[in-house]
C-alpha cells in the first residue's frame, strides 16, 4: 500500500498511477473541496446503502480511477464500487474509521434494515491530510475514534500486534485534547495516525464481538458506526477477558489504566455516548439483535463463543 501525507501529494500519486480521469466518490460536504479530479459523485449516504452505490458505479463510466475522500461511508462506497469496475482506488479519509486498510466494505440495504458486506476492492494507495479533519464534531471525532480504537483492541486477541498498542496508545493519549479542541492540529495529527495503525492491525487480524454488535445496530437502525463501537467495545472487552486475559491487559497497558473498559466507557463519554436507548433502539428488539450478532463472522471469530442469550444480555447491560 502506498501511503502519503498531505493533500498536495494527491496530484503527484495521481500522475504515478498513470490515472488522467480519476472519479471522485465522496459526500455533499467535500463536493466543492478543490482536487485533481476529472468527475465527481457527491451522493454518498450513511452506511452506503445499496442504491447509493449503484448510482456511484454508474458514474464511473468514464473514470480510469476513484478518489474515496471522506468517512467510513464514503470510503465503503467507493470500495463497493472499485469491486464493482475494477476500478483502482486512492482514499483519503476524513474520519478514524480505518476502512481504507481493508478490501472489505459494508453496504445496507435499507428496505430490508440490513447491514451486509462485500469485498474485492482495489485500493492502492491512502492519503492522510489532518486537516480535512479539523472541522470534524466531537462526537464523530469521538466515535470515529473509538471505532479505531476497536480495531486495537480486536487486533490484540490473536497476540501481539505492535500497530495495535501504538494505535491505541495514540488513541487514547489524544482523543481527549481532540474533544477539547477539535481546532488542536498537533492531537489530529496524532489522532489520525494512531487511527492509521488501527487500521493496519485490523487488516491483519479482522474484527469479533465488539464489531458484530455494533453491525447489527447500525444495519438495524441506521445507526452510526462509531458510536455503536464506542457502546459496544467495554462489554466485549469485559465479555472476552477471562479468555484473553493477556490482550486485555496490553489494552490497558497501552491507554495507561488496570481496567481498559472503563476508560474505553470514559472516552465514550467525551462524544456523548452512554446508553442505546439514546439511540432510539427498542428494548423490545433486543432478542432479534441478539439472534442477529449470533451469527454475525465477528461473533462467529470471536475468542470466545457468543449464543444468541450472550448477546442478549450483552445489549442489555448497555441499553
Amino acid at each position: 500500500m502506498i501511503v502519503r501525507w498531505g493533500l498536495g501529494e494527491l496530484r503527484g500519486l495521481l500522475s504515478e498511477l498513470g490515472s488522467a480521469r480519476p472519479l471522485l466518490v465522496a459526500s455533499e460536504r467535500f463536493r466543492d473541496l478543490e482536487l485533481p479530479v476529472a468527475a465527481r459523485f457527491s451522493g454518498v449516504r450513511r452506511h452506503s446503502p445499496l442504491e447509493t452505490v449503484s448510482e456511484a458505479v454508474a458514474a464511473s463510466r468514464e473514470a480510469d480511477s476513484l478518489v474515496g475522500l471522506g468517512g467510513g461511508s464514503a470510503i465503503d462506497t467507493a470500495k463497493a464500487v472499485s469491486a464493482a469496475t475494477g476500478l483502482p482506488l486512492v482514499v483519503v479519509p476524513t474520519t478514524y474509521a480505518g476502512a481504507e486498510w481493508t478490501p472489505y466494505f459494508g453496504v445496507r440495504d435499507e428496505e430490508r434494515r440490513v447491514k451486509s458486506g462485500g469485498s474485492g476492492a482495489r485500493t492502492v494507495a491512502i492519503v492522510y491530510e489532518p486537516r480535512l479533519t479539523l472541522d470534524l464534531p466531537p462526537g464523530e471525532s469521538a466515535g470515529t475514534a473509538l471505532n479505531a480504537l476497536a480495531h486495537c483492541a480486536e487486533a490484540l486477541y490473536a497476540g501481539e500486534c505492535e500497530d495495535a498498542v501504538v494505535g491505541a496508545r495514540l488513541i487514547g493519549g489524544n482523543l481527549p485534547a481532540v474533544v477539547a479542541d477539535g481546532h488542536d492540529l498537533e492531537a489530529r495529527t496524532r489522532l489520525l495516525e494512531g487511527a492509521m495503525h488501527g487500521g493496519k492491525a485490523l487488516a491483519d487480524r479482522g474484527l469479533y464481538l465488539a464489531h458484530a454488535l455494533a453491525q447489527v445496530l447500525g444495519g438495524r437502525y441506521g445507526l452510526p458506526h462509531g458510536a455503536m463501537n464506542a457502546l459496544t467495545l467495554p462489554p466485549a472487552l469485559r465479555f472476552n477477558e477471562p479468555v484473553v486475559p493477556e490482550a486485555i491487559a496490553r489494552l490497558g497497558e497501552a491507554l495507561d489504566t488496570d481496567d481498559p473498559a472503563l476508560r474505553v466507557v470514559e472516552l465514550a463519554r467525551l462524544g456523548g455516548f452512554e446508553r442505546l436507548r439514546d439511540f432510539g433502539v427498542s428494548e423490545e428488539d433486543l432478542p432479534s439483535l441478539a439472534a442477529e450478532v449470533e451469527v454475525r463472522p465477528g461473533a462467529r471469530a470471536n475468542p470466545r463463543p457468543v449464543t444468541a442469550e450472550d448477546a442478549e444480555e450483552l445489549l442489555r447491560s448497555i441499553w
